[in-house]
């Protein structure tokens, strides 16, 4: 009686144990790896280190931050797409070198949708459209007359060729009618300090780059790009309440892993990156930095994607933006 007992509590926990996501169990075996694609102090890199610590706590093994910029993103995402498909390599990748560039680049050196699998959107946020304090402007309207008048036209930075900064400015510009002169550089912090410091008249970019000098009197910012101001710019207008109601532009940012990545991984990182993003620390700190963290499915990740990816290659494709 004893033995059949104990046999059946031992057949009763079978299905139990084998429900269990073995490769979670084991995972992580060794530190993990996030891979920055854009230089210290950008958006990306805030989000990545505000999250590091807890993630460390959770997983129980360092967690390592490589920042990898250029190529528009290219490069790091590239660092992910061609690891080992373990889960201990994930990146932190974004709109450019996801949705974007498979309609820029004739060769790109990875294949978004094939090569990599969306793990959890982390934080989505708008665009703001930001010129230098000596522009003479005040709003959107005012921008674009001072834009067309201008001798040789207007200069803009971006976040890099193929980024959001890069394809919402584009946006805008085929929209106004304003002719514009692209200056790329490696990422939000050295874009910004060009509209700081009048090297160039304008981006448009995500903001927690630019706010320190809108806060020192340097830079003006005009408008955001989406549908509803959101709550940590109250007070700009959007760019449809500006007269530009086709531009709207989310630059969203996530983690992703290498295609091959057993699902009870991908579904164990996308639980803990959950429970840090609902951290009222954490969220407190995004927010402070104009950053919205998202969450959610790997599925609704991927739709996500699939969404953007589909709206913007049709906006690339119609203004013709290609780059070599």
């Amino acid at each position: 009686m004893h033995r059949r007992t104990l046999l059946a509590l031992v057949v009763a926990a079978l299905p139990v144990a084998a429900s269990r996501p073995v490769h979670a169990q084991a995972w992580p075996t060794q530190p993990v790896k996030i891979v920055v694609p854009a230089p210290a102090g950008s958006s990306l890199d805030i989000v990545v280190r505000l999250m590091s610590d807890k993630l460390k706590e959770r997983w129980g093994q360092p967690v390592v931050v490589e920042n990898k910029a250029g190529a528009g993103g290219m490069l790091g995402t590239d660092v992910a797409a061609k690891a080992a498909p373990d889960g201990h390599t994930m990146v932190l990748s974004f709109n450019g070198p996801i949705s974007f560039a498979p309609f820029m680049y004739a060769k790109m050196p990875y294949d978004p949708a094939k090569d990599l699998l969306p793990v959890v959107m982390t934080t989505s946020q708008p665009n703001v459209l930001a010129v230098n304090a000596n522009v003479p402007a005040a709003n959107v309207k005012e921008f674009v007359a001072w834009a067309k008048a201008k001798p040789g036209g207007m200069n803009y930075s971006s976040l890099g060729k193929g980024s959001s900064s890069h394809l919402s400015m584009e946006l805008f510009l085929a929209d106004a009618g304003v002719a514009g002169t692209h200056v790329p550089y490696n990422g939000s912090p050295p874009s910004a300090m060009a509209v700081a410091q009048g090297e160039v008249d304008a981006a448009m970019m995500v903001a927690p780059a630019m706010l320190p000098h809108v806060q020192a009197g340097r830079v003006k910012l005009l408008a955001v790009t989406s549908a509803q101001r959101p709550d940590s710019l109250k007070s700009l207008p959007t760019m449809a309440e500006a007269g530009y109601p086709n531009v709207e532009a989310l630059a969203w940012n996530g983690l992703f892993v290498p295609a091959g990545t057993p699902a009870a991984v991908v579904e164990r990182i996308n639980a803990d990156v959950n429970a840090v993003l609902r951290d009222a620390d954490v969220r407190a700190k995004l927010d402070g930095a104009g950053m919205t963290p998202v969450g959610g499915t790997a599925a609704e990740f991927r739709a996500a994607v699939a969404a953007d990816t589909q709206r913007w290659g049709a906006i690339i494709n119609r203004i013709g933006l290609k780059i070599e």
